[in-house]
Order: C-alpha cells, then structure tokens, then sequence
C-alpha cells in the first residue's frame, strides 16, 4: 500500500464530496482530485519518468500542490518539496544533489528555468492545465499505480546541517503513513467535515498534514492569499467551519494579537479554530498561556524533526487545559510525552539511557525514523546509530514521561520556525573581500523566537559597512537566514585552542539588550 491509495479510496467513497478550496471558492471534488493527479501521473511516466526519479516542487502554497504531490507518488516518483524562500543558487544545489529531473515552480519564486533539470512547469500555466488535465471519470480510479513497496522513497526533505550544507532526509511511504495514523490518536481527531487549511508553508510540516486529513476524507483550503493574514483565517474559519492548521509560534502570536485587539472572545476563536499545532521553534509558556486565555483549549503542540516527520512527542489539550495538576505550569513548559508509534530516550554521548531528570540527548525510535541521509552515508551513521535517532537536542524526561527540552543542537537557530545553521551563513559573509572573520549567533527575539546575529571582524585597512553585508548575504541566500544585525568588532573571543566563544556573544547580546 502507498500513500496513493489513500485518495483513491476517498475518490471512490465519496467523488462528489468537497475536497479541495482556494480560498472559499471550490477546486476540486475527491473524484476531480484524484482524476487530475491519475492524469498528471499518465503523462509523467508518458515523458519517460521512472519509479523512484524525484520530482521538485518549488512554490508557494497553492491549491494545484495537493494534485502534483499525489500525481508524482501515483507515477512512483519521490517528491523534492523545497522552501520557497530559499535563493536560486540553494535549489539549484538540491536539484543537483537529488538528481532531479522535473520541477513545479510558482512563478513568483522561479521566474527563470532552473539550471539542471530537464523540465520545469509553471503551475499557472497552459502547461500545468494540460499535465494536470483529469484522466476521463470512468478511466481515473483505473489507472495503474507504479507498485511502491513501504520502504520506498516518497518525500525527500532536504534540511540544513552543521557542514553549512542541506541534507536529504530520506522519508518512506511507511514513515508517512506512521506520521497520519499517529495523528489520530496523538494530535487530533479527524471526521470528514473537518477543515485543514495550508497557511505555513506547505513544503514543511503544513503540507505533511494533508496525509491525515485525505485519510479522514476531510476538506483541505489554500487561502487565497497563500499564507498568514490573520483576518483572512478567521473570516475562513467562519465560511467553512473551524479550521485545522499547523502553525509555528510566529503565527501563533500572529493570531492571538489578532484575536485580542479585535476583542474576539474565546467562543469566537472557537467558531473560526478547532486545532492549532504548534511547533518547529521554541513557545514560551507565558505566550502560551495568553493564547489560552485569548483563544481557549485549540491547542496541540508537537516535537519532531524532519528525520522524524511531526513525530516525537506531543502535549494535548488536554494537558494544555488541565491547569488544577500540580505540574502544570512545568507540563506547560515542556513538549509533551511521546507520542504513540516511537520511543523516546533521553541519553549520554554513548546512547545510554539516563536517569530520571538527567539531561541528556533526545533519541527517537520508532517506524516514523527516516531511511537516512540520501548520498551521505558519513552523516547517516552518525545520526541512526542501533536504531535510534540521535536528535542533537537536549533534554531530560520527568517521571511522567513529560520531555522538556532544555537546548537544540549547539548552534542551531530556529527563526519563525525555520532552521538556520549559522556555519551557512558565516560562509557566505566570510566570501566577501574585506571579511577576515565571522561568527554567527541567535538572539532572543518576541515574535521570532530568535533572530540571526553576525559578529564580524574586518581585514586590516578594509572599509565594509553593514548595508555591503546585507547585500551580500541577499545575492547568495534565502532572506530568510540573513542576519538581522550585524556587529563590526576589532575581535572575536575565543578559548585557548582558539576555538570562537558562541556562548560569550550570546552571553553580551543578553547584556546590551538588559542595558
């Protein structure tokens, strides 16, 4: 069984059941869907697209993405979802490190072909309408699904990583369909009249979520506006019933401000929000108790990584709500406990399990763990090591089995839910003339969980000023991972072995922000 018989079965149950909207206007009926995607996956394998070939989708949230994800799986194929945010230079890295061979771009974010592939389509286009024409109703459900065994390829993830290089998260059908099950029993339960809507970006965790939802037969909305305007959700929420959405703490914040200075009582919330997932960055328990207050008992949050897709542990509403338990200002403060189809450890540098309310490293075992790096086998023995997941974050596990995590991997920085490792960005900087050092750094921040920090130290007699490095940072990367600040310094601190003393900036941007 793949992921592809999860529509085929919706399509058959229920054809004319409302499935897919742009905004409040319909897209398509489960039978339209399933009939476009059986279509784009004839002419795929037509244009000489073989099983496990991968396929980048690279674009901002749109109604066709849940047609083109389910065609290319349908026609056997691996889907490349990548950032919309990220710069040319970086997709054009992963196209060549996934060996892909097609894309489907929105033309916002690649109004220029791709350099490395041998086809790109613009989802607006004739093109698209043609490849995404549907298969005849009586021929749709008929059409032959490239056989794909559970431990095949389906979504290839490529996440940042310490060597200032992505690395490909290999994701199987079995992982995927780990992660939607899990849902229901973890997350949130799902009925037909149920509403997800993509406002996160539908390459990350968002779009993941459509697979629990298609197994619910539920409805799925794109907003119009492709992304975060809160009174635009709201406005859905009451159009179509309450909402379901994955959210980062930005957004989070986004719509409880929203919601407060509106003056929208928590039973308004309620008619525009069912269930609020929040996670990818770090939620503070004092914002997420003024979103109780603002908003009610719509909140689920989740720990996972890429390498492990939505899937670690998870805190429900319940625990949310259950503030008379005397840990519930700690319960508040932690992640949750795992969640039902892994194991969770927290352990040495050896992989050992630690006691009870040791810190540790964060491991994860289960049937949502990744296969593994794709084409770096160096980094796949250093992260699956006898089974488990070594996530890189600390943390430490109460007697409950609440995990609370206490620090992510050294250096990463995580910024409105999105992963930024600083050794990309020190690259980068350190490529400009007049550059002689450069270290990177995250810093506090209220709405964005941390903002990116570059201390740079300059050549003798050079003259760079703070706009020549932002011009810089923006020629070669997502404006996403630029620093927010920069600090020209005569020195960087470092240690005896001259190793640079993050901790220590850190530690003066804490003091200049007290000052």
């Amino acid at each position: 069984m793949s992921l592809v018989d999860l529509l085929i079965r919706q399509a058959r149950l229920k054809p004319d059941f409302a499935a897919v909207f742009n905004g409040t206007a319909l897209h398509a009926s489960y039978g339209q869907w399933a009939a476009r995607s059986a279509g784009l996956a004839q002419r795929l394998q037509a244009a000489g697209l073989r099983s496990g070939d991968r396929v980048v989708l690279f674009m901002h949230n749109h109604p066709r993405y849940l047609e083109v994800l389910w065609g290319a799986w349908w026609a056997g194929l691996v889907v490349v979802p990548v950032n919309a945010k990220l710069h040319t230079r970086e997709v054009e890295w992963i196209i060549d490190n996934a060996q892909a061979r097609w894309a489907f771009v929105t033309s916002d974010v690649a109004p220029t072909p791709l350099a490395g592939l041998d086809h790109q389509v613009d989802i607006e286009s004739r093109q698209a309408d043609q490849l995404l024409a549907p298969a005849p109703d009586a021929m749709a459900m008929a059409v032959p699904v490239r056989a794909r065994e559970p431990g095949d390829l389906a979504w290839l993830f490529y996440t940042s990583g310490t060597t200032g290089r992505p690395k490909g998260v290999m994701l199987t059908h079995r992982n995927l369909m780990t992660m939607g099950l899990s849902y229901f029993v973890d997350v949130d339960p799902v009925a037909p009249q149920d509403t997800i809507v993509y406002a996160a970006p539908m390459s990350h965790g968002a779009g993941l979520y459509a697979i629990p939802h298609v197994m619910a037969g539920a409805r799925h909305v794109v907003p119009a506006s492709g992304g975060v305007e809160p009174a635009e959700l709201f406005a859905l929420g009451r159009a179509l019933g309450p909402l379901s959405t994955f959210a980062a703490p930005t957004i989070v914040r986004r719509l409880v401000d929203y919601a407060q200075q509106q003056g929208l009582s928590s039973a308004d919330a309620a008619r525009s929000f069912k269930t609020i997932v929040y996670g990818g960055a770090p939620m503070y328990a004092a914002d997420m108790a003024r979103a109780l207050r603002v908003m009610g008992p719509v909140f689920v949050q989740i720990y996972g990584q890429g390498e492990t897709p939505m899937v670690a542990t998870a805190l429900s509403r319940a625990h949310l709500a259950d503030s008379t338990h005397p840990r519930y200002l700690a319960r508040m403060a932690s992640v949750g406990v795992a969640q039902t189809p892994v194991l969770i450890r927290v352990a040495n540098a050896d992989g050992q399990a630690l006691p009870m309310g040791a810190v540790g490293e964060v491991l994860v075992q289960g049937d949502s763990v990744m296969a593994g790096y794709w084409r770096n086998p160096e980094a796949t023995d250093q992260t699956l090591r006898d089974g488990w997941l070594f996530t890189g974050d600390v943390g430490s596990l109460d007697e409950d089995g609440f995990l609370t995590l206490k620090d992510r991997s050294k250096d990463l920085i995580i910024s409105g839910g999105s992963n930024i490792y600083p050794r990309e960005v020190e690259e980068v900087l350190l490529t400009l003339d007049g550059v002689a050092e450069v270290a990177v750094v995250g810093a506090p921040d209220t709405e964005w969980g941390e903002v990116v920090v570059a201390f740079v130290v300059l050549q003798a007699g050079a003259v760079v000023d703070t706009a020549a490095l932002d011009a810089h940072c923006l020629a070669q990367m997502g404006r996403f991972k630029r620093p927010k600040l920069y600090h020209l310094v005569a020195e960087l601190p470092k240690n005896n072995y001259g190793k640079v003393l993050k901790t220590e900036l850190r530690a003066r941007l804490v003091a200049d922000n007290a000052a």
